[in-house]
């Protein structure tokens, strides 16, 4: 029985086949990419490469085969999600899947904030499909964060809205192990997992984290989310993406992303990274990258 991961060269499609290989033997494995090329490296290790785009739906029809466990990795343009997904969910049911496990957000139906809005579409879509399915509600990355940190350091400021709220962000690698888990084992078919960090944290002390790792003086902003946006306008995000961000931080100044279920962690076998581990890898990447 193959286990197929949509979005395979993704940032959390990577570490999904990664973590597949680590238990399972790599013809067991079949990756669904936009680009053959950017998967030479997964068919030189003997992983099955199929081609297909969400965006085309043609393209799924040859994607997926009966009985199979397949893990579906959300697209990431915001706002075509849903015809997207529902093509990606047709063409899992046209195939027969043994499994379809979705990528979705912490909450899920309790999401109410403008990012959550297609994936609670999508579940609807996996759930009226008829599929055997496993709802993986990931929380935030640590990433979306230290991915930052270069800006960061250069404004020596932590910019948003969210007050004091909290995030109980984990690694991209922990929810990627905890997808290779249920593909790999039993007993989750029609359950909807909550998965976040053991610890949830705030913008402040996030800020005095990296001050703390770097030796710069860093700390956190908070703005009017009007005027967050027009920082965000200003950095050159599209209009919607801005909306998005700062609506997010919303969510976080309400509470909505600080849950810590402790299922990321159980189903994992081991605590999720600490934020201070990924503060240290986003700088270590910076300092890479040669800045002074």
């Amino acid at each position: 029985m193959k286990i197929t991961v949509t979005g395979a060269t993704g940032h959390l499609g990577r570490h999904v086949i990664a973590a597949l290989l680590e238990q399972v033997p790599a013809e067991r494995v079949a990756a669904v990419v936009r680009g053959r090329e950017k998967a030479a490296d997964l068919a030189a290790r003997g992983v099955e490469v199929r081609v297909a785009d969400y965006d085309e739906p043609a393209t799924l029809a040859d994607a997926f085969r009966a009985g199979e466990r397949v893990l579906f990795v959300s697209g990431n343009a915001v706002g075509r999600r849903v015809p997207q997904h529902r093509a990606v969910v047709d063409a899992a049911a046209a195939a027969r899947v043994g499994l379809l496990a979705y990528t979705g957000i912490l909450g899920g139906p309790k999401a109410d904030f403008l990012l959550g809005d297609e994936h609670k579409a999508t579940e609807q879509l996996v759930l009226d499909s008829g599929l055997p399915y496993v709802f993986l509600r990931n929380g935030w990355y640590h990433e979306v964060h230290t991915d930052q940190l270069a800006t960061v350091l250069d404004h020596g400021a932590v910019l948003g809205s969210a007050g004091a709220g909290r995030i109980a962000s984990a690694a991209r690698a922990d929810y990627a192990a905890a997808a290779a888990a249920v593909l790999t084992g039993e007993g989750h078919e029609g359950r909807a997992y909550e998965l976040s960090g053991d610890t949830a944290w705030s913008f402040p002390e996030y800020a005095a984290e990296v001050a703390r790792q770097s030796g710069a003086r860093v700390g956190y902003r908070d703005l009017p989310p009007a005027e967050h946006r027009q920082v965000l306008l200003g950095a050159g995000l599209p209009e919607a993406m801005a909306d998005m961000l700062v609506d997010v931080d919303a969510a976080v100044s309400r509470g909505l992303l600080a849950g810590t279920s402790g299922e990321l962690s159980r189903l994992i076998g081991r605590p999720t990274t600490p934020l201070a581990d990924a503060v240290a890898a986003g700088l270590a990447t910076v300092s890479a990258t040669g800045r002074p």
